[in-house]
């Protein structure tokens, strides 16, 4: 039971390290900007890092089906999360991913 204190002992002498890992990325995701796309660029999402919405743009010409323009906002904004996700992912590896976090709670982890 009290066999993972040592991880956990290792892990709040690692917080200082962590929160700075968590504050770069963070600052990283912000700059990050993805556009999502559907209906052949008929409608266009672009989405930062932190899965924010920053703009919309949709063809006129859509305008006159709006069940179809309504479908095309969901498929871009999906679009754009995956990238957005994908795109972090690669950030975050870049920055070296989680300084030495120890299996404190048990299961899985590093």
């Amino acid at each position: 039971m009290f066999g993972n204190l040592g991880d956990l002992a290792n892990l709040m002498k690692n917080a200082g390290k962590i929160r700075e890992t968590m504050e770069k990325a963070a600052e990283e995701l912000g700059r990050i900007e993805v556009k999502g796309e559907a209906g052949g660029g008929g409608v266009v999402v672009t989405m930062n890092g932190r899965m924010e919405v920053t703009s919309v743009r949709i063809d006129p010409k859509l305008t006159a089906d709006v069940e179809l323009l309504e479908d095309m906002v969901v498929a871009a904004t999906n679009a754009a999360l995956a990238k957005v996700r994908e795109t972090a992912a690669q950030s975050f590896q870049a920055l070296g991913g989680m300084p030495n976090l120890p299996n404190v709670f048990g299961g899985g982890g590093s």
